[in-house]
């Protein structure tokens, strides 16, 4: 099989191009495409606590906070203790951090927009039904397992 015929290599291709095209974007307002996510994970009016943040992203919890302390060295966000909870961190938008949220959150905007005016609905539709096949194989952990399987019959 060549590499261009596998499904991660053309998973891979296009995200790494849809992250550039972010990161484009993400540098007129000086951040990155991790910052715009992160931006977009907050809650703008109560904040998040940061140990939610990461799981919802997909990321591990030690990228993440290098992430948000960057974020907060440039004014972005802050941390709050809970008022609920005094164990627990909220993460906080400042003025500046709702701007460039809202930045992202039109960046990412565009770009569905667009691909939902070249894509057909049906064929869109379709590949949000491969991908969250693809996922919940993944999730369940189970794809070498059944692979193992078959190879052992």
């Amino acid at each position: 099989m060549k590499r261009e015929e596998t499904i991660d290599h053309n998973i891979k291709t296009a995200w790494h191009a849809i992250s550039r095209m972010y990161n484009q974007q993400a540098a007129k307002e000086d951040i990155t495409t991790s910052i715009g996510f992160v931006l977009l994970n907050i809650s703008s009016k109560e904040g998040t606590p940061a140990t939610k943040i990461a799981p919802l992203m997909g990321l591990e919890s030690r990228s993440l906070t290098r992430v948000l302390k960057n974020m907060e060295e440039k004014g972005l966000v802050y941390r709050q203790p809970d008022a609920n909870d005094k164990r627990s961190v909220r993460i906080h938008l400042t003025d500046e951090g709702k701007r460039k949220k809202e930045f992202s959150r039109q960046t990412v905007l565009s770009f569905n927009n667009f691909v939902r005016e070249e894509i057909p609905d049906d064929k869109l539709s379709v590949f949000f039904e491969v991908i969250s096949a693809i996922n919940k194989r993944i999730e369940n952990n189970n794809i070498y397992e059944t692979e193992n399987h078959k190879n052992q019959q």
